[in-house]
């Protein structure tokens, strides 16, 4: 991901290979104490002959002045208009993407949890300033009293300088501390940032139940580098650091419901991203076995075909088969959407093409509708990302595109196995 603080790494980023650079650190990976396993159990059977379960939907987007409920709060006149738009989507969860790297700038202080964000897309108007995550959180306390839904899901990245080890391995010379191993001292800064943020929740009336311990491990932008060579052979260094915020989350907080993955949708394995399967089946136990449900990142392409459990999401499910704890466990795909083909390109938004999009987005849900493995998917994100171009409506909130209407119809409840998905005319317009 270009290290934005505005936005999560769209999962089709392009992950290029330069020459191999020698290492300048040891890659001997930092672990936790051994922990003990959980008891061996009888293979589960396979999921496959349930019949398909509830799609719900979710919604990522920052700025908290397009998420309080209508009444609650005085909105910018620029945003209002989609202030109300947002809260017709009716979602069953919200993310909450907290960017560590932004919010502690150094050990000595407490992350800032309520930091001012000016609410601006990386400087443009509309704006809308709001109190970061506190501001976050309250809105979306305002939306569960009046609708019910927005569960909250946690999404932590963002290695502060501080708290991050010295580069090297297999590199691009781009990347920075926020995306690099984090050492002991940032290990420390990490469980009380969790803390912090379940006693925010708390006091803001909005239980934070949902967790994901770290956003795209499996490429470079968030743990880097993902090997000590640039070789697909070599070992990737991905797994155990991430079983090591994965444990701090679990012992921080014991009833908190681990969502684990949250994996780029990256064919790998590649010299600086970690295959799907790859990174699975290097997991250790006690971390593999602990999570409520799987997530994953896929996007739909407006020109690709019905590939059933193709892609992203097949990966996982087989690469789930295959651990005996995670057989029957659920996925939610909690990036999704359409749009600009690669992160950083330019969107068609000639009318024939936002529909095609559209029309591609459809069969999408529709196949995770079907699915008995796919529980959720979550859009991202309403407003449109200039560097990742997949939201609802354009950077300057002057248009919606039809993908708004396609989420909206599948907003309105789960869709249970008696209740059809909406009708491909939702896509119109």
């Amino acid at each position: 991901m270009v290290l934005a603080a505005a936005a999560s790494v769209a999962a089709f980023a392009f992950l290029g290979a330069d020459e191999p650079e020698k290492p300048s650190i040891d890659f001997t990976p930092q672990v936790d104490p051994p922990q003990p396993p959980p008891p061996e159990a009888a293979d589960p059977p396979e999921p496959d002959d349930k019949p398909a379960g509830t799609l719900a939907t979710g919604i990522t987007e920052r700025n908290a002045s397009l998420l309080f409920a209508g009444g609650t709060r005085v909105v910018d006149p620029g945003l209002e208009p989609w202030r109300a738009r947002v809260e017709e989507l009716r979602p069953a969860y919200y993310r909450l993407s907290v960017d560590w790297s932004q919010l502690q700038p150094s050990p000595g202080r407490r992350a800032s949890l309520a930091k001012r964000e000016d609410g601006c897309n990386r400087g443009a108007a509309p704006c809308g300033a709001y109190a970061g995550i506190r501001d976050q959180l309250r809105a979306v306390a305002t939306q569960q009293r009046r609708h019910g839904g927005w569960e909250v899901l946690v999404v932590l990245y963002g290695v502060p300088d501080w708290a991050a080890r010295a580069g090297g391995g297999c590199e691009r010379p781009d990347i920075g501390p926020r995306s690099r191993p984090i050492t002991d001292e940032g290990m420390r800064g990490y469980r009380r940032l969790v803390r912090d943020l379940a006693a925010l929740g708390e006091s803001e009336g909005v239980p934070l139940r949902y967790w994901s311990p770290w956003n795209e491990p499996n490429q470079q932008f968030f743990i880097s580098p993902q090997r000590a060579s640039c070789d697909t052979t070599a070992p990737s260094l991905a797994p155990p650091i991430y079983a090591r915020f994965v444990r701090a989350v679990r012992d921080e907080l014991p009833r908190a419901r681990l969502v684990l993955g949250e994996m780029a949708g990256v064919d790998g394995p590649t010299p600086r991203a970690t295959g799907i399967a790859e990174f699975v089946r290097a997991l250790p136990r006690d971390v593999v076995c602990a999570g409520t449900v799987w997530s994953q990142h896929a996007y739909a392409e407006r020109t690709a075909v019905d590939a059933g459990l193709e892609g992203p999401v097949g990966q996982l499910t087989k690469a789930l088969r295959r651990r005996a704890c995670t057989r029957t466990k659920k996925i939610w795909v909690t990036e999704t959407g359409v749009g600009g083909a690669r992160a950083g390109s330019e969107r068609d938004v000639t009318g024939g093409a936002l529909r095609a999009g559209c029309r591609a987005l459809h069969r999408q849900l529709r196949r995770w509708h079907r699915n008995p493995r796919v529980d959720a998917a979550f859009q991202y994100t309403v407003r449109e990302d200039l560097a990742f171009p997949v939201g609802l409506a354009d950077a300057g909130l002057t248009r919606g595109y039809p993908t708004f209407d396609l989420w909206k119809a599948w907003g309105l409840g789960d869709r249970q196995t008696d209740d059809p998905p909406p009708s491909i005319k939702a896509c119109a317009r």
